[in-house]
């Protein structure tokens, strides 16, 4: 430490605070709060449009970290770090619990007032989120039919086929359990990753191993930490479906799809199944 005294140092006086700033404020510069600002046009005078269009931009931001904690964590386990991929993930949990809390400003929609501007975005629909599909993606749920909608934006779409073509972050938490010794089946290491992760029995017994043994284990701190993940994941599923099924019922959805049936089905869909199949046998 030095003597040193800084502005940081002493208490912010009003004519600091209220200096002209030579430009855009700091804050701006590194927030970019003015372009968020501005990416709001509600398109009917509906008073829950805005409501609706904050709420999922805001859920598009907290995506773009969970996939980020996501990637980290992947290239952590591929190095075999496991703390770094521990923080990682940690991380990611705590975007989740803000992503399940994100629901709340449009939660309580009547039918009547998303009626008010649902016909306003015309074909639009959350099932065509970019970023919400490298979520499934990292997590195993991979769609040769998903990732082909996106082909008319190529850019999205390169991105998107990348992480497709890649492990998942489940694929990369098997291939570490290998090699720390732990029996993961050839056949589930060389599969074929394109392809959606289906559970295996002999993960199921490498994650027995786990759960049978020391209860402070790191690998059992590994295995409960995904499963906090998958239940966050699965929260987050089933709000959506009741949030859809309190604003507009049983109704086809905006861009073709089944609507609340379609949801079902995806929120049913089980995340890294075989942590929920092994606690019935410990």
């Amino acid at each position: 430490m030095n003597d040193r005294t800084t502005t940081l140092d002493g208490p912010a006086t009003d004519d600091t605070l209220t200096r002209p700033f030579e430009g855009a404020s700091p804050y701006d510069t590194y927030v970019h709060a003015s372009v968020l600002n501005t990416l709001q046009h509600p398109l009917t005078e509906a008073p829950d449009e805005m409501g609706f269009l904050v709420t999922t931009q805001v859920m598009e931001l907290w995506f773009t970290l969970i996939v980020h904690e996501w990637r980290t964590a992947k290239v952590a386990f591929a190095k075999d770090d496991l703390p770094a991929a521990m923080d990682a993930l940690v991380r990611s949990r705590r975007a989740l619990t803000a992503l399940g809390g994100a629901w709340a400003p449009i939660a309580a929609l009547t039918p009547a007032q998303f009626n008010g501007f649902r016909a306003a975005f015309g074909r639009a629909s959350g099932f065509q989120s970019a970023m919400y599909r490298h979520m499934e993606f990292l997590l195993g749920d991979k769609s040769a039919g998903l990732l082909r909608a996106h082909r008319g934006d190529p850019a999205v779409h390169e991105a998107l086929a990348e992480t497709y073509r890649e492990p998942s972050l489940y694929d990369e938490v098997l291939a570490y359990l290998h090699r720390q010794g732990l029996p993961v089946p050839r056949h589930v290491r060389e599969r074929d990753v394109t392809s959606p992760y289906d559970s295996d029995p002999g993960v199921a017994e490498a994650w027995r191993h786990v759960y049978a043994g020391p209860q402070h284990h790191p690998h059992l701190a590994l295995g409960e930490l995904l499963t906090d993940i998958a239940e966050l994941v699965t929260r987050w599923r089933f709000d959506h479906v009741l949030v859809v099924r309190r604003a507009m019922g049983a109704k086809p959805g905006s861009a073709g799809s089944a609507g609340l049936a379609w949801l079902e089905q995806r929120a049913a869909r089980p995340v890294f199944p075989e942590l929920w199949e092994v606690r019935g046998d410990v």
